[in-house]
Order: structure tokens, then C-alpha cells, then sequence
């Protein structure tokens, strides 16, 4: 099963550096799908598998536990109104690109998400238009130097938890599942003492593009508009990085 962002991984020190500058902004986002997560199943994440998946994300993005905490708090008692809308379209050389959001404002998100695509020469496209190309699952990537646990041996802890794949890539460790799965076989892994670089449920790309110079400006480009639009949760494309 060919996976996404072969090489996203290959430099973990640069893709963690990011996060570290990006980290208020991340933090920001995680507590709005905290809020969306407990408006919808309540506060406690034994009850709501939903917060349960949220918080997982939380500690991946080394988030601390008081922040976490505070924010499942403050959602309990905001009356703060999110929805999470999907929007799809095309980056350079028709790469696909999908970007969920959780606004407050629909017209403004939209707006904000389209004029990322323009500026970047890409399109946003009608909603189906490119998520044919995608598949949910579950994704867990845990850096080889956190853990003592040894290959075979993680292999065989992901798979009989239920893990559909393990690969092995330079710096980590790539576990998919089914996104039914994916609390189950987390949960498993945690329990192991494994501490997760990433850890989310997923639209993995089933076929890649790859970019020329020109190609690879403009998807970084669109990308950086988009992370940096406050209502963005997430983005996915099946670019070969």
C-alpha cells in the first residue's frame, strides 16, 4: 500500500522547528476542535470518542496537559459556535487539495479560503470534486528515537491491535487503520508507554503528483496561505513531497 508524503518525514528536526514557531497558532486551532469536540459529546472523553481523538492530536502537538484541560473547561461553558466545513479544489499542475475548517463565519472562511487558491494559481473546486482521490484513515507516526521498542516487536503490537499497515521510513515509524479502528490500536500503543509524533484520523491520498521547481513554489505557497488562515484545521493533497 503505497502511503502519503513518502518523504515528509525525511527531516523531523525542520518539521518540528515549524511546529515550534507555529505552536500559538496550533494551539489555537487544537482549541477550537477541542470546543467543536465537547459541544458535541460533552466534557468527559471516557463518554465522547470524538474528544478522546482531539485530545490524542493535543499531546502529539506537544500541547500541555493544564492547556488541554483548560480548554475542555472553557468549551463547557462558551457559547461560542463552530462548524466544520470541508472545502476542496485544485493547487498547481491539478494537485488535489482538501482543507477542512471550523469557522464561526461561513462567508468569510470562504472568501479567505478562495483567495489562497487564486493567490497560489490553484482553484477551489465544488465539493466531491477531488475526495474521490482520498481515503479516511486512521495515522499514527511515532519518531524511532522515542521508543525502545524494537521494529518487530511494534509491528506486531500495532497489527494484532488491529492496524491495517506498518511501514518503516527513515526517522519513524508509519502505522495506518481503518478510521474504526484507529482509537482501538492508539490506545493499545499508548498503553505500551508510545508517544505519538502525529497522530490522527486522516484523508490519505491514493496517487500522488509530483511538482517541478516551479510546481513545488506554488503548492508550498498555497499551503503557508492556508496554515496561516486562522479557520483552517487541517489540509491534505496528494502531492509527493
Amino acid at each position: 500500500m503505497k502511503c502519503h508524503g513518502h518523504s515528509k518525514w525525511h527531516n523531523i528536526q525542520a518539521k518540528k522547528g515549524k511546529a515550534d514557531a507555529a505552536r500559538g497558532k496550533v494551539f489555537t486551532k487544537l482549541g477550537r476542535e477541542l470546543l467543536i469536540a465537547v459541544k458535541e459529546g460533552g466534557p468527559d472523553p471516557a463518554g465522547n470518542s470524538k474528544l478522546k481523538n482531539v485530545i490524542a492530536k493535543c499531546k502529539a502537538a506537544n500541547m500541555p496537559n493544564d492547556t488541554i484541560n483548560n480548554a475542555i473547561k472553557k468549551a463547557s461553558s462558551s457559547n461560542e459556535n463552530y462548524e466544520e466545513i470541508t472545502y476542496e479544489g485544485y493547487g498547481p499542475n491539478g494537485v488535489a487539495v482538501i482543507v477542512e475548517t471550523a469557522t464561526d463565519n461561513k462567508n468569510r472562511t470562504a472568501a479567505d479560503v478562495r483567495h489562497a487558491f487564486d493567490k497560489a494559481g490553484g482553484n477551489l473546486g465544488t465539493s466531491g470534486c477531488v475526495s474521490y482521490l482520498f481515503n479516511k484513515k486512521g495515522v499514527m507516526v511515532i519518531e524511532k528515537e522515542t521508543t525502545s521498542i524494537g521494529e518487530e516487536e511494534l509491528m506486531m503490537l500495532a497489527i494484532d491491535a488491529g492496524a491495517e499497515d506498518f511501514q518503516t521510513q527513515e526517522e519513524v515509524y508509519e502505522i495506518i487503520t481503518d478510521p474504526v479502528d484507529f482509537t482501538a490500536v492508539r490506545e493499545k500503543l499508548e498503553e505500551a508507554g508510545i508517544q505519538f509524533l502525529e497522530a490522527e484520523v486522516q484523508m490519505v491520498p491514493t496517487t500522488t503528483i509530483e511538482l517541478d521547481e516551479k510546481g513545488i513554489e506554488k503548492m508550498e505557497r498555497l499551503i503557508e496561505r492556508l496554515e496561516d488562515l486562522d479557520d483552517v484545521s487541517n489540509i491534505y493533497h496528494n502531492w509527493e513531497e
